[in-house]
């Protein structure tokens, strides 16, 4: 399967139904909002290492989780009930990013979410296409996440939790808030089995290719 090369004087993609099913599709481009705005919109996302050129990916499957199959356990309700944690949104955008590069992830070396990327999505987050979502304790930072907003589509980038369950909570108070403003459901990209313990599935490329296309045709604000 070929990698196809972008060219740096236009902000074109190919088809992303060209990528391998791990994913790849192309290398090269830049991180300009423009960039960012044309790759979420055709279903693709950028992830690679500091050392590496920026990679392309659209992989097939893909992993969603619709909003309302959440998966709320016991403990978790019990947390959510007992307000320890205080919840907001794109308060502290760039910080929240910075933890998220802390997170040690299992069979990766070093962050994929180096300066770069950070940077960037700081950009893109400043012209309302990225978010976040934040869990305090005692005024502390301490879990939450980030992505991209494509139509009624939010689309999951990264999260991470310092105290127990502050991630899930965060996660939780998003959904209730999409749900609100009409979203579709969250995109996560890349399957994992913590992700599909709380609900989300996998469903194929060419599906959520058409969703992505729908998803622009119903602008949500976040």
């Amino acid at each position: 399967m070929d990698i196809f090369p972008l060219d740096n004087y236009s902000y074109s993609f190919p088809n992303p139904r060209l990528a391998s099913n791990e994913g790849i599709l192309a290398y090269g481009g830049d991180l300009s909002p423009t960039r960012l705005f044309k790759a979420y919109s055709m279903g693709i996302f950028p992830w690679y290492n500091k050392t590496d050129p920026i990679l392309w990916w659209s992989p097939n499957p893909r992993l969603i989780l619709n909003l309302d199959e959440f998966k709320v356990s016991k403990s978790l309700k019990k947390t959510i009930n007992s307000n320890i944690f205080e919840i907001k949104f794109d308060e502290n955008f760039k910080e929240l990013m910075l933890e998220c590069s802390k997170i040690k992830r299992e069979n990766q070396k070093g962050s994929w979410i180096h300066d770069e990327v950070i940077e960037s999505y700081n950009e893109f987050y400043k012209l309302g296409f990225a978010h976040s979502f934040e869990s305090y304790y005692e005024g502390e930072l301490v879990g939450g996440g980030y992505g991209v907003v494509i139509g009624d589509i939010f689309c999951g980038e990264s999260m991470f939790a310092k105290k127990s369950d502050a991630s899930k909570v965060a996660l939780y108070y998003l959904i209730e808030r999409l749900k609100k403003s009409n979203f579709r459901l969250i995109d996560c990209q890349i399957p994992t089995k913590h992700l599909k313990s709380l609900g989300a599935k996998e469903i194929s490329r060419d599906s959520f290719l058409e969703l992505i296309q729908k998803a622009l045709e119903n602008p949500r604000e976040f």
